[in-house]
């Protein structure tokens, strides 16, 4: 059976609403899904070996910029990506960086999972990274809850 991925609205009940400003990035994508938060996150961040080879180029190619390799360290992280808040339904997790600030919103409820990403560009490097990995965000977005959704 194929997978239904919807890019959906960010769910007005979400944290990220708060956050977003006229300028910046938003999208959420959504499967039905009968897993527990916690369990579709961490479905969500485990990350398939294409998608660490990625990961892995990128660290490469930002270090001359000073862009952070790894999100900060000293909190509970979800994957590689700092846990910010978590309630029943949702887990925001990212971090902010010099030339970008950025979270990810898990949501699971009403038999539905979804992953929602938020960014706010501090300045030109913001928006050219942005633009440089929106091909591959969309890719790996669309695959991580493909894959949630293959797991219940």
């Amino acid at each position: 059976m194929p997978t239904e991925i919807r890019a959906i609205p960010l769910p007005q009940h979400s944290a990220l609403q708060t956050r977003i400003a006229p300028d910046d990035f938003v999208d959420c994508y959504a499967v039905p899904s009968e897993l527990p938060l916690r369990a579709a996150a961490e479905r969500i961040v485990a990350f398939p070996l294409w998608v660490r080879a990625l990961v892995g180029l990128r660290s490469v190619l930002v270090a001359p910029f000073g862009l952070l390799r790894t999100g900060p360290e000293g909190r509970p992280k979800l994957g590689p990506f700092p846990i910010e808040q978590e309630t029943e339904t949702e887990i925001i997790a990212g971090f902010n960086d010099r030339h970008l600030n950025f979270r990810i919103a898990v949501r699971a409820e009403g038999g539905q999972v979804s992953l929602a990403t938020w960014v706010h560009r501090h300045n030109w490097l913001g928006r050219a990274y942005l633009a440089a990995i929106m091909p591959f965000h969309i890719l790996v977005v669309r695959d991580a809850v493909a894959r949630v959704s293959r797991a219940g």
